[in-house]
């Protein structure tokens, strides 16, 4: 009765519902999951809106805002945390906050809106061409988000599956090609679903799907070591990571969060055992000339000698300007550092026409530098270590760039974070799973020191090893066996390493718009030769 009645209304509402699924699928609220099926089930509705029948689709216009509803319904309720860092931590009173986190919402759904749109407009009649165009469109709506304005791909619809069968998808195509896979198996299923069930086309989807599932099932128990039994000569790393766990509104206070830091730390860094110890993002908050006299020389002098070695998060200046920056130290080696490349909007850098914003805030912001894409590793213990800072985890384009020369290709990522702008909430499972991604895609271990969680150990299969409990000040110890170069079978590294580290993200921009290109064409010969038929006699 209310779809005959308000047919526009419940479509939305519906759209709306699928939307918060999927942001529910990244990282589930009650335990921080990722539910890949959740996140299939969730586009699966999508499309069902999208293309109620066989060989039909909604106007375009509708189309458009059925997805700019589901994708705004998704970004607000994976990014809702922001509003915590504006309103809590930046003092941005409480309604600008969410209109700051619904206008960005906004603003990145007109992508998926785009999308939509555009699907519906040139969707053919055939199934599979139906869910490659779905793909494709897809696809290009996630790069641009991930893109555009320095990007912003946090909660990639991908990232759902780091647990899921089509998980092994990643080393082959990236995040990327994870979801615009899951995007073409949700059009298919709701195509199916549209199919009369006696139908040989509806079974024929559902065997075509089950298939497909089945074989990246068994390529992810293969990918988990089951069908690997070759032993590893990589040397094993002893590591301590530091959890500090000072609050946000302290960290920078010079007689509370700062005091608490640097004793701490200094602490920790004297006494940990492990061959490599690492502290998370500004977990010493000032720069060295603000440091206590000694201090820092003092922590290179314990270094200097023995058997051990460590990465501190510390903000850095010169005449060059501010960076956040790694320092390295360790015996017989000279100093060394690490420059974050991909600067946080808002909280790095100020964007164009933004400071009037940002005078709304309360939150230190100097404009830093940035560090090249491609600075070499840490080299210490046998292994080749490239840090990462923040959410650089993110662009895996980036940390893929340090492949192209095997010399200096990663055998083991670390991550410094401070999560703790955004307080106890899903942001840490969602930078957690963004990590494990990454260490799928390069088959490299990825090592995680935060100041508030996640602190973890990840091995190059995706899965955590060791991990802290987020919120307590603590140190977790653990060791990580690092991939790197094969001497007899040249530079082990995936094929998503290999591409996207001489071309970057071009082929899959190139594959999106072909199949877009192709939809297009077929589009206009289908209306001109309705054109003919009509003017027949």
């Amino acid at each position: 009765m209310l779809m005959r009645a308000h047919p526009n209304v419940l479509q939305a509402l519906v759209a709306l519902a699928a939307g918060l699924a999927q942001a529910a699928s990244l990282a589930w609220p009650g335990n921080g999951a990722p539910l890949w099926w959740l996140q299939l089930a969730s586009l699966a509705v999508l499309a069902w809106l999208l293309r109620p029948g066989a060989g039909r689709a909604l106007a375009w216009r509708r189309g458009a805002l059925i997805g700019g509803l589901f994708a705004m319904a998704w970004l607000a309720g994976t990014l809702w945390w922001l509003f915590i860092s504006m309103h809590v931590y930046g003092g941005l009173p409480a309604p600008l906050a969410v209109a700051a986190v619904l206008g960005l919402a906004a603003f990145m759904a007109s992508f998926y809106a785009t999308a939509a749109g555009l699907f519906c407009h040139l969707a053919p009649g055939g199934t599979l061409s139906a869910a490659l165009l779905f793909a494709a469109l897809w696809l290009l709506a996630e790069l641009v988000r991930g893109n555009l304005w320095t990007g912003l791909p946090w909660g990639a619809g991908g990232y759902a599956h780091v647990d899921g069968p089509l998980s092994p998808l990643a080393r082959w195509g990236g995040v990327y090609g994870v979801g615009a896979v899951a995007a073409g198996v949700a059009m298919l299923a709701a195509q199916a679903r549209r199919a009369h069930l006696r139908s040989r086309r509806a079974w024929a989807l559902v065997l075509a799907g089950g298939a497909l599932l089945a074989a990246a099932a068994l390529a992810r128990h293969c990918a988990l070591g089951a069908c690997d039994t070759t032993p590893r000569p990589e040397p094993v790393l002893s590591l301590a990571l530091l959890q500090g766990n000072i609050p946000q509104d302290e960290k920078f206070q010079p007689g509370g969060g700062v005091a608490v830091a640097l004793e701490w730390y200094a602490d920790a860094l004297r006494n940990a055992k492990a061959d490599l110890v690492v502290t998370p993002e500004t977990a010493l908050p000032l720069v060295p000339g603000r440091l206590p006299p000694g201090y820092l020389d003092g922590l290179r002098q314990h270094y200097a000698q023995g058997s051990q070695a460590a990465l501190l998060g510390i903000p850095l200046n010169d005449a060059q300007g501010y960076s956040n920056s790694v320092l390295g130290l360790s015996p017989g080696m000279a100093l060394y550092r690490y420059d974050k490349h991909h600067l946080v909007p808002f909280g790095e850098f100020i964007p164009p026409f933004f400071k009037w914003f940002m005078a709304l805030l309360r939150i230190p912001l100097g404009d830093f530098g940035r560090g090249a894409v491609v600075q070499a590793p840490f080299e210490w213990a046998g292994q080749r270590i490239a840090p990462n800072i923040c959410y650089e985890d993110l662009f895996g384009e980036e940390l893929g760039a340090r492949f192209a020369d095997p010399a200096w290709a990663p055998t083991v990522f670390v991550n410094f974070s401070n999560i703790a702008w955004f307080g106890n909430t899903v942001a840490i499972d969602q930078h957690l799973h963004i990590s494990r991604m990454r260490a799928l895609e390069f088959e490299r271990p990825m090592v995680r020191a935060t100041n508030t969680g996640a602190t973890a150990i990840i091995d190059y299969r995706g899965r955590v090893t060791h991990q802290l409990a987020r919120h307590t000040r603590g140190v977790l110890t653990g060791t990580v066996q690092g991939r790197g170069f094969d001497a007899h079978s040249g530079s082990a590294i995936t094929p998503y390493a290999w591409w996207v580290s001489r071309w970057g993200l071009w082929p899959l921009w190139i594959l999106g718009a072909v199949v877009l290109a192709i939809a297009a064409a077929a589009q206009r010969g289908l209306a001109r030769r309705t054109r003919r038929s009509a003017c027949m006699p």
